[in-house]
């Protein structure tokens, strides 16, 4: 049995822990592990008696996306510990101010004995950095500053235009890279990293990969857990290593690479940061690894039977490297020696297995180095004719690894070296499964896939559109989607170079004009020098400046300085614009005397293709800046009451909708949904997730109510204790003993709160003090698309390894979403046997309906595919949305109601306290969660009375009940055309159905 939880525990936890408990075990993400760093590394140095502040700049960007905010939210805990958080403008400029920190002890009035200072960024903002990364890391650091590089990269472009790898740019700028592998490894690996960044002058770089900035887990945050030791084998040069005035360039060159990168490698040699983790005194196959890879690979091992003891009979090493680059020689040698083989597991391209090959090609004479495999097998790398590889990838460099394909890769070294034979049925089995389950995801499957899109009510639904005749750019941000829909939108370009492109075709082509779609945060971050490059090059163009008030492709962040339509229209007339047009669904909203530039004209949206037109004849460079309020940002404000709220509502009469799809044409509003009825297809509005734009009620439909002043029905029972007697008490159950590891996927649609019912999991695991880590997989998918949530849960932390679910290793799927259930990532992690699923079977239609109005959701196939995934019997299909909207008013309470029904069936092996003091942690809609969760526990006891609860006796529209026979067709629709006009016209429809029913039945009898 589980040992009962404490409720003085429960009790004690508070949401503020993460930051104020001085010792012991906490829950942090990735994040907010980056936050407790800072104030760690000031309560270390109080401690060695220094007086240090701490300074943290950068610019936003997944799978560093959401740092900014965690920052702001912790701003008072940084407060207290003299930490100071500052966005970048851009992150070249943020990381210059990073070099401006080293300088304080160098002049006159410095408060501080040093700096200890974070730049963060992801991939494409340290291409852009490598000037000042070059420059600020060759002056170097302060004795008792620091400097921490923190690389979001995310290696499968989930929200990028490119895949992205930093070291090699670091490699270049003489940069240190560490790779922590774990929530835990941003604490421990980022202490050593300021301590490394002090001793040897360097910045040193932090790789940050979305399976751990964006996982969470239980950690511990003792500040003396990591002892720092210096090298004492390595005799610092007269004056040090660390930043000086004057300092001359050769000399920084020198200091650079004749001393600061060795001191580097002291420093990890001296503190044993790279370490052998598994041993066999007669060693054969060694494999090295380091970061994200090292979880997958410990994972691979596991899956195929293969844990310590295993590694130690058949002659299996493992090596884990802490600094990929460069790559400490020592503890790489006392690694090869005595294997026949490496394997190096790296993703993306090459860069330890370079440096152990750099390594071994100078191994002692007469001695026989191991040969080294990693992206390919035994014939290398290399051209040897044919101008391809001469050998076949083994990890290849694309893409992202998986636990699944780190076995196949173990498992092939492994059976040429003749290991295979010592290890037992699992490492067989393992292995028949992944091909088993290859193939079956490998066969043609009619699915759906749910494609990021704009939000409801967005802005760019709008915006983004251009006249006929005419084309538009892309760039980054939100507005990007438009290349997927029909927007005659096309290419893009990186950050801040929108419209440029057109610099260079415009002297070439025919083609007289274009319009640049160019996002307010990118404008404030770099743009405006491509609007001013475009007007020196006096090309013909408008630039679509889109004002949404947010940054809303991270999250809704406000902008990093003052920044409105006013501001911006001076700012490009100045440049030499014109002419200049605002276009705003709120006109009224600017005064008189509003302080725009010379000549600008303020329009209504309505008017928004007679603008383009007008705009797309004037000669050089135009712009037509679009103002409106991003649609998420609006439903934030107005749940915390700063943004008005229209008592307005837009309904369809679906007895009158002829379901042409006008209204999905007009909005591109995922809100307008189908409604399946007696009388065909018709349209109606999620009133859960309309934001309240109207664009759908712009083609004039007869169809269309508009209710002013009237609020919501919802069910008649909303709190959880007044349903005490319409439902009786349920039954407690005993959760399932955590004995193994324990997988949970949660999947859903981006928005939704998928991600929240993950945390909430995982934090009441925490409380019971379980070993738990949770992967939220979102990047664009919060725009509608898919989201997946991975928690792990284990009796002890040490028995987790990756943080994503292994192929077939998910013990429960919870799917808030058919489609992404039935998607082929979600299907790759339930297998027969093993997984329990309950998947939402009420289902929202994917964007494809937007695009087309006869569009289908194949749901049998959808719901086949997940029975067949884990088995009939282990599947359970919910209206849970559909409960959740009747019950408590929104849909949204569907995932919570999701959660509590696994709960009650006994999937969920925590206890319930816990799960519901995690709802309170969590602080948001508490008694509507905890509502919701009960709900769920209800209709796993009994389905069928929830469902007479949520939809009492009332009247029920024609059209929603299916006729079970032709004779009922006609019945109801003689009943219908009598209430519409009189029964002699419900009469003569009767009499014509009659007789091409007689006429029918003649033609078959004869």
């Amino acid at each position: 049995m589980n040992a009962p939880v404490d409720p003085a525990i429960l009790a004690k936890a508070s949401l503020d822990d993460k930051y104020t408990l001085p010792q012991g075990r906490v829950f942090l993400t990735g994040m907010q592990a980056i936050a407790r760093l800072a104030m760690l590394q000031r309560v270390r140095d109080e401690r060695s008696g220094l007086n240090t502040g701490g300074y943290v700049s950068g610019y936003r960007g997944s799978p560093l996306g959401g740092l900014d905010q965690t920052l702001m939210r912790a701003r008072a805990h940084l407060d207290r510990h003299h930490i100071r958080f500052q966005p970048g403008l851009n992150e070249d400029l943020a990381a210059t101010a990073i070099w401006g920190t080293q300088q304080v002890g160098m002049f006159p009035g410095a408060r501080y004995d040093g700096v200890f200072s974070m730049w963060y960024g992801k991939g494409p903002g340290v291409d852009r950095c490598g000037d000042v990364f070059k420059h600020a890391n060759a002056a170097g650091t302060s004795k008792h500053g620091g400097v921490l590089v923190l690389a979001g990269d995310d290696h499968g472009a989930k929200s990028s235009t490119l895949p992205h790898q930093s070291e090699h740019i670091f490699k270049a700028c003489c940069i240190p890279v560490l790779n922590p592998a774990s929530v835990q490894e941003y604490l421990d690996l980022g202490l050593h990293g300021f301590a490394m960044s002090r001793y040897s002058g360097c910045w040193i770089a932090f790789k940050c990969v979305t399976d751990v900035v964006e996982s969470g887990a239980s950690v511990d945050i003792d500040p003396d857990r990591v002892v720092i030791r210096l090298p004492e084998d390595f005799a610092l040069p007269p004056g040090g290593l660390n930043i000086r005035w004057p300092d001359s360039f050769l000399e920084q060159e020198s200091r650079l690479l004749d001393w600061k990168v060795y001191a580097a490698l002291a420093y990890v040699r001296a503190n044993r940061l790279d370490r052998i983790v598994w041993d066999s005194p007669r060693p054969r196959l060694g494999i090295v690894t380091t970061g994200k890879s090292y979880g997958d690979t410990m994972q691979a091992l596991a899956d195929l039977g293969i844990d310590e003891a295993a590694a130690r009979h058949i002659g299996l090493r493992v090596y884990k490297v802490a600094m990929s680059w460069p790559l400490e020689p020592q503890g790489a040698r006392r690694f090869a020696e005595g294997l026949e083989e490496i394997l190096v597991v790296e993703e993306k391209r090459q860069l330890i297995e370079y440096q152990i090959k750099e390594e071994l090609y100078t191994w002692e004479p007469g001695a026989r180095a191991p040969r080294v495999v990693g992206k390919f097998d035994d014939n290398g790398e290399w051209s040897r004719g044919e101008g391809r590889p001469a050998g076949t990838w083994l990890l290849p460099a694309s893409y992202e690894h998986s636990p699944a394909m780190v076995a196949r890769a173990i498992a092939s070294r492994m059976t040429r070296l003749g290991m295979d034979h010592l290890l037992g049925s699992a490492f067989r089995e393992r292995l028949a499964f992944l091909d088993f389950k290859e193939k079956a995801l490998a066969r043609p499957r009619v699915t759906a896939l749910r494609q990021p899109y704009f939000c409801s009510g967005c802005p760019h639904n709008t915006s983004t559109r251009v006249p006929e005749g005419s084309r538009a750019t892309a760039g980054i941000g939100c507005h990007f989607m438009a290349v997927w829909m029909n927007r005659s939108t096309a290419t893009f370009t990186h950050m801040g170079a929108e419209g440029a492109p057109w610099i260079g075709q415009a002297p070439f082509t025919d083609e007289k004009h274009i319009f640049a779609n160019l996002g307010d945060g990118t404008y404030y971050h770099s743009g405006l020098l491509a609007i001013r490059a475009a007007v020196a090059a006096k090309v013909t163009m408008t630039y679509k400046i889109l004002y949404n008030d947010a940054v809303a492709m991270t999250g809704g962040q406000m902008h990093d300085g003052p920044l409105d339509p006013a501001s911006i229209s001076r700012q490009i007339a100045a440049e030499g614009v014109k002419p200049i047009v605002v276009v705003t669904d709120e006109p009224e909203k600017y005064p008189a005397g509003t302080a725009w530039a010379p000549g600008v004209t303020v329009r209504h949206r309505d008017e928004l293709d007679a603008v383009q037109r007008e705009l797309r004849e004037q000669p050089g460079v135009s712009a037509l800046i679009y103002d409106q309020t991003c649609a998420s940002e609006k439903r934030r404000r107005r749940k915390r009451n700063e943004y008005p709220d229209p008592a307005r509502r837009a309904l369809i009469n679906e007895m009158v909708c002829e379901g042409c799809g006008d209204c999905s044409a007009k909005s591109n509003c995922l809100s307008v949904e189908p409604l399946e009825t007696e009388f065909g297809r018709k349209r109606k509005i999620n009133q859960s997730t309309c934001n309240k734009d109207f664009s759908c009620i712009k083609g004039f439909c007869p169809s269309f109510v508009t209710v002013e002043g009237g609020q919501l029905k919802k069910g008649r029972v909303v709190s959880r204790h007044d349903a005490a007697d319409a439902f009786p008490a349920v039954a407690e159950i005993s959760p399932p003993e955590l004995a193994a590891p324990y997988g949970i996927l949660v999947n859903g649609i981006g928005g939704t709160g998928v991600i929240t019912i993950g945390q909430i999991i995982a934090v009441a695991a925490h409380l019971e003090g379980r070993g738990v880590s949770v992967l939220d997989m979102s990047g664009l998918a919060q725009k509608g698309g898919p989201v997946m949530s991975h928690v792990r849960l284990a009796a002890q932390p040490g028995a987790l390894h990756a943080t994503r679910i292994s192929t077939g290793a998910a013990n429960l799927v919870i799917g808030c979403d058919l489609v992404v259930s039935a998607s082929g990532e979600a299907l790759s992690k339930m297998s027969q046997g093993k997984t329990r699923a309950a998947v939402n079977a009420t289902t929202a239609p994917t964007a494809d309906f937007v695009r087309n109005p006869n569009w289908q959701l194949p749901g049998s196939d959808l719901l086949h595919d997940v029975r067949e995934a884990c088995g009939a019997d282990n599947v359970a299909f919910v209206p849970a949305a559909e409960l959740a909207t009747q019950l408590m008013g929104d849909s949204i309470a569907g995932n919570m109601f999701m959660l509590g029904y696994c709960w009650q069936k006994g999937w969920v092996p925590l206890a319930r306290a816990s799960i519901e003091r995690a709802i309170e942690l969590n602080g948001v809609q508490v008694e509507f969660n905890l509502g919701s969760f009960l709900w769920g526990r209800r209709a796993a006891v009994d389905l069928e009375r929830v469902q007479r609860i949520a939809a009492p006796a009332e009247v029920i529209p024609i059209g929603r009940h299916f006729s079970r026979n032709l004779d009922e067709v006609i019945e109801r629709r003689v009943a219908h055309l009598t209430a519409y006009q009189d029964a002699a016209y419900a009469a003569r429809y009767k009499a014509l159905v009659d007789r091409v029913r007689v006429a029918e039945q003649e033609r078959a009898d004869s």
